[in-house]
């Protein structure tokens, strides 16, 4: 792990090197709380942004060199690359072989459908970790976060469509997708506490 925190250090401005640890150590507690394996949701907290300050041009050479489909949405939107783009560069610079990692990696961006334990870990603590202060309802989303993770990823997913309506271009349909599924379950959640 230190290894990884050294080499990181040199490819992250501090800023983003300062909230890469925010998150490991959100991922850790939150896996505490979740019981989930502590050391895997480190890891992944703390690679999840190691291609986050690669300029966008070389984003999209990067994702030509390991073969990654870009959508045109991503080419217009590239900032998105980072997310997939690390998990390739966690494989292959830090030999990250979990494909449980790499799938959270991935996603922290735009979350999906159904996601693992480990997934909803890292996308919440990447919105809740403690530098974190411009979302809205923050202080309601970290207390949920530690008691239903699936609640918790509804709530940010809501705050976050209501967030990007004000430029509708700008949302990926992977996010509507998890939206809509965690609505769902929050919705049939609901009915099940009604009838209770």
């Amino acid at each position: 792990m230190i290894k990884i925190q050294k080499k990181l250090k040199k490819y992250l401005d501090e800023e983003r090197y300062e909230h890469t640890i925010g998150v490991m150590y959100t991922c850790a507690s939150l896996a505490m709380a979740h019981e989930y394996e502590i050391e895997d949701a480190q890891v992944a907290g703390l690679l999840h942004d190691c291609a986050k300050c690669i300029p966008n041009k070389k984003k999209l050479k990067l994702c030509e060199k390991y073969k990654l489909e870009v959508s045109d949405f991503e080419k217009t939107h590239p900032f998105l690359l980072h997310a997939k783009l690390g998990a390739s560069i966690a494989k292959d610079k830090y030999d990250i072989t979990d494909s449980k990692i790499l799938s959270a990696i991935t996603y922290h961006t735009t979350g999906k459908e159904n996601m693992t334990k480990l997934e909803q870990i890292v996308y919440i603590a990447d919105y809740i970790e403690p530098l974190r202060n411009k979302a809205p309802r923050l202080d309601v989303i970290r207390k949920i976060a530690f008691q239903n993770l699936d609640e918790c990823m509804y709530e940010i997913l809501k705050d976050t469509l209501a967030y990007l309506e004000e430029n509708p271009k700008d949302i990926d349909v992977t996010t509507k997708d998890a939206y809509r599924f965690y609505k769902d379950l929050h919705t049939a959640r609901e009915h099940i506490r009604k009838e209770f």
